[in-house]
């Protein structure tokens, strides 16, 4: 056998490299465009006990809620920001109020997470610590008082949170002012 120069070597290895290449691709490509299997249609509704409903407030009266929280607040001279989270405690409304505290934004949202998730006021929740004090460690939540749950029928459907006011029980009355002005 005749002994190959190493230019044709390197030419044979990169002819057969491309070669190899392109099988790879092509069955790659021709793998990726089959059609996969349909899944099995799986009929589900609220009678088979399957899903569960439920009850979620809308960005409109998220909105309506959150203004009215800060009109209250502006009633009293009281710079505040207020939080409106859903019933899984997503945000869906946050208003820093005029002059509010840069800390108040995220002070509103975990009270209103805290007092959605509880379905209480957080100044409730507050009493609470005393006898399971490692409740504060759970992320996310704050035990102060300026929570509110939004319930409709007695569960919860959404939590608004206020922060800023020189007190807690200030900051619960205007949470408390945005949960009423959903009734109206």
């Amino acid at each position: 056998m005749k002994k190959m120069s190493l230019r044709t070597r390197v030419l044979t290895g990169a002819v057969a490299a491309a070669a190899l290449s392109a099988g790879t691709f092509g069955a790659m490509s021709a793998n990726a465009s089959a059609p996969a299997a349909a899944p099995a249609a799986v009929k589900a509704d609220t009678a088979d006990r399957n899903l569960q409903q439920s009850t979620h407030l809308t960005v409109a009266a998220a909105t309506k809620a959150a203004q009215a929280t800060l009109d209250a607040a502006k009633k009293e001279n009281q710079r505040v920001s207020v939080a409106v989270v859903d019933r899984n405690g997503n945000t869906l409304v946050t208003l820093r109020g005029d002059g509010a505290g840069p800390q108040s934004p995220e002070s509103a949202v975990k009270k209103a997470y805290t007092a959605v998730s509880w379905n209480a006021p957080t100044s409730e929740l507050t009493e609470r610590l005393e006898q399971a004090p490692n409740l504060k460690d759970i992320p996310g939540t704050l035990f102060l008082a300026g929570g509110a749950p939004v319930q409709v029928k007695g569960a919860p459907v959404a939590g608004i949170g206020v922060a800023g006011a020189p007190s807690g029980d200030l900051d619960e009355k205007f949470a408390a002012a945005g949960v009423a002005a959903l009734a109206k």
